[in-house]
Formats: structure tokens, sequence, C-alpha cells
């Protein structure tokens, strides 16, 4: 079973799955869907759509130099079968899978790493410009004009009707 890759995002196609254009000089295209298929055709670079690997990969959101990548990548040498090579080889992929998502997760979040001082620093800054909205508490508690007045509800609890039959 053969696993493609879509020209346009950069997602697997699996068999059955979707579009195959051949140009007229016989290049072959898969798309993964429709919407691949149409931005295809309206032209579009995948580096500058935003949902694309490409995109991800050219602005830092994905990682981009990576050995564990070198094992997904494709390979048209046929090999004789061993049992032995393709034991140790489903090993493997468990092994580089684990390493490859703990890569992931450090990438993230050394990228996230700077966005709680940043969200901080702009926090503040909204304070500090909209501060002459914002009251103390020790004003409040002197202005009483200041605050929403407290209304005491009472509620009662019906009681049950006893003694009386159930009329149907």
């Amino acid at each position: 079973m053969r696993l493609e890759k879509c020209w346009f995002c950069s997602s697997t196609v699996y068999p059955g799955h979707g579009i195959q254009f051949v140009r007229n000089d016989a290049k072959v295209f898969r798309f993964c869907r429709s919407k691949c298929h149409k931005n295809f055709k309206m032209k579009r670079n995948p580096r500058k759509v935003k949902w694309t690997k490409a995109y991800r990969r050219l602005n830092g959101k994905d990682m981009t130099q990576d050995s564990t990548f070198e094992f997904e990548r494709k390979r048209n040498r046929p090999e004789r079968y061993d049992r032995n090579l393709a034991e140790n080889t489903l090993k493997a992929i468990k092994k580089i899978d684990k390493i490859r998502v703990a890569r992931e997760e450090r990438h993230h979040s050394e990228r996230m790493s700077g966005k709680r001082s940043k969200e901080r620093k702009e926090a503040a800054v909204e304070l500090e410009q909209g501060i002459h909205m914002v009251k103390a508490p020790s004003v409040l508690a002197q202005d009483q004009s200041l605050t929403l007045p407290k209304i005491q509800v009472r509620v009662s609890q019906p009681q049950a009707e006893k003694n009386q039959p159930m009329e149907e």
C-alpha cells in the first residue's frame, strides 16, 4: 500500500482517496481533497496559504530540519523481505515516533515561551491607558452611589400538599 503526499498541503493521500491531475508534460499532481485541487487550479502558492505545511515550515510554525524526517522519506529501491529486519524496523518506528513527538512538543513550547510575558506587557499597557476608568476599592466604599444597591430576595419553598388524593 503506497501512501502519497498531497502536492498542495503535504498531507497524506491514502489509496482510493483524493484527486490525481496529470499535466500535458506527464507530470502527476496528487491532491488529498478538492480544496487543494481548487487552490492549485487557482494558481495559488502553497507557501502563501496559511493552512499548508509549506507555509508553516517557512514561517517557523513547524519543525523544518530534524533527523526523524529522514525516516519518512520515500524510497524507490525494493528490498528483499527479511523477517528480523521487518521486526526491528517496526520497533524502531515506534521509538522514532516518540522522539519526534517529544521534539515537536519542545519546539512548540519554545515558540510559545515568550507569549505569556508579551500578554502581560500588553495587559499592563492597556491598564495604564485605561486607569481613569478603574476606581479604587476605597473610593467605592466611601461613595455608595458608585455601587449597585443590594436587594434582599426571599425565596419561599412550596409545601408538599399533604393527605390529598391524586385525581386522574
